[in-house]
């Protein structure tokens, strides 16, 4: 039965990220009372617009991936469309081996199809050891299998650590010897599971998107920001007549046994005010559902608690353009094994025409820092963040310039990690949540960390309160969908 019948109930969205703002927007357009409870004093997550030196920039998510349709689409919907903007540039540049080197092409998250594809990035030694992989017996993948193991098996370390490591670092902030194939690239997972070659592998999976012969860009901006995109649908949300309330903390969530189970209405406390609600999404990071769901469900509570996350900082700089000479492209990546401090750099400026536009004068960059494991950087001050960018940016473009203006941006437990097993997690999670009529789960601990997936992830949780479970078994069947395997986000 229905939780949630169409155009009747009161469903209570725990959390105003992208996943519980998205989950907000479809319940009304299906007629439904709702009411957002977000702990912080702002809507939007890890998508935050904020301003250095005058100019419009991210301090969190900086693109959506336009290959899939969710948060386009949304964008759309909550009257973005004029806003979206394509990357002024789409060329990247891998930092290795003391030099900035294009970013090969013919590759599915850095693995490749041929050997040549990654020729200047690796070692004439590594490009030996990738001819190897067809002469090699096949390596079984089993139900997952780390995806930086698996690949380093097949075509060299060199591959995982100089392409594969910062591709996958600059998504989730992880460990690609850590990482779930199966959650993190599921294509590569499942063509690996009929293949005795990897390149074979990756080569059909190649041949299947040109078949479908995708065309526009891969990634798209928000004028202004995408950290707009929360904001218009929070305004949505209000408009259709949703409520939302910052600075509530929920603090007990608990089933109303006194209506009976045909009813399962569920008690919401926040502060002071006590909601009564037919269903409940559960929008909040794992460990906030975790706290939420102990007495519930204390089997789903213990599996959310196992989710770990990464915390990183993002740090902003704006220059005098007099004073700055870049090299042309979006910015690069920094594979760990090279021993710097910063993972990445986007040349904003260069990538987004309207930042450019804003002020012509100034040139707007930014790092990240931080990734799985890595606590002790994150322990510097601000200053010290700073300090480290700009000894990482004067190596690897010559920019010596002082910054005009700074902002560093601070993520903690900001990241979700997807290690081995992660999917066959998720699925006890929602086997335990599925006990309890009238309650979801979505958000990025559970099938993707992008924004369109978080989006996804939101509908399947709407749609099983609606009683159509449909959504939810075709992402838990293919979490990440999307010619990147859902990276790159």
């Amino acid at each position: 039965m229905s939780a949630t019948p169409a155009g009747t109930g009161h469903v209570v969205v725990i959390g105003a990220g992208i996943a519980g703002l998205a989950a907000a927007h479809r319940l009304l357009a299906r007629g439904v009372r709702v009411t957002v409870l977000e702990a912080a004093d702002r809507v939007g997550g890890k998508l935050l617009a904020g301003e250095i030196a005058g100019v419009r920039v991210d301090l969190g998510a900086e693109s959506l991936l336009a290959r899939r349709p969710e948060a386009v689409t949304l964008a759309r919907e909550t009257g973005l469309a004029e806003r979206l903007r394509q990357p002024a540039t789409a060329g990247a540049s891998i930092w290795t081996r003391g030099a900035l080197r294009p970013m090969p092409k013919g590759h599915v998250m850095g693995v490749p199809g041929t050997a040549s594809a990654l020729a200047g990035v690796l070692s004439d030694e590594g490009l030996a050891r990738i001819e190897r992989d067809a002469g090699l017996p096949r390596t079984e993948v089993g139900d997952d299998v780390a995806i930086g193991e698996y690949v380093a098996a097949r075509l060299g370390r060199e591959v995982v650590d100089r392409l594969v490591e910062p591709l996958l670092g600059g998504v989730y902030a992880g460990d690609a010897y850590r990482i779930s194939m199966r959650s993190a690239v599921p294509q590569l997972f499942q063509a690996a599971r009929t293949h005795d070659s990897l390149m074979e592998a990756v080569r059909e999976i190649q041949a299947g998107a040109a078949a479908a012969q995708q065309t526009g860009p891969v990634f798209m901006g928000v004028e202004g920001g995408v950290g707009r995109l929360p904001l218009a649908v929070a305004e949505s949300v209000r408009a259709r007549g949703g409520e939302i309330l910052t600075g509530a903390p929920v603090t007990e969530l608990r089933r109303e046994r006194e209506d009976g189970p045909a009813r399962a209405a569920w008690r919401v406390v926040a502060g002071d005010r006590v909601l009564h609600a037919d269903a409940v999404v559960l929008a909040a990071p794992a460990p906030v559902a975790a706290g939420l769901l102990r007495a519930e469900s204390p089997e789903a509570a213990a599996e959310l608690r196992a989710v770990e996350y990464a915390s990183m900082a993002l740090i902003t700089l704006a220059y005098r353009r007099a004073d700055t000479a870049l090299p042309e492209g979006s910015g690069f990546l920094v594979p760990p094994v090279d021993g710097r401090t910063v993972k990445a750099s986007t040349f904003a400026s260069q990538k987004w025409g309207w930042i450019a536009e804003e002020d012509p004068d100034v040139v707007v960059l930014r790092t990240s820092v931080g990734r799985y494991g890595e606590t002790a950087i994150l322990e510097r001050d601000d200053a010290g963040l700073v300090d480290v960018s700009r000894h990482d940016l004067r190596d690897a473009v010559g920019l010596a310039a002082t910054p005009v203006a700074t902002r560093v941006t601070r993520w903690t437990d900001g990241l979700p990690q997807y290690p081995v097993g992660h999917h066959a997690r998720v699925a006890r999670i929602r086997e335990h949540v599925g006990k309890l009529p009238g309650l979801a789960v979505c958000g990025a601990a559970y099938d993707g960390v992008g924004i369109p997936a978080c989006i996804a992830s939101a509908y399947a949780a709407v749609d099983r309160l609606s009683g159509d479970p449909g959504a939810v078994q075709e992402l838990t069947a293919d979490p990440v969908r999307g010619p990147q395997g859902g990276a790159g986000e």
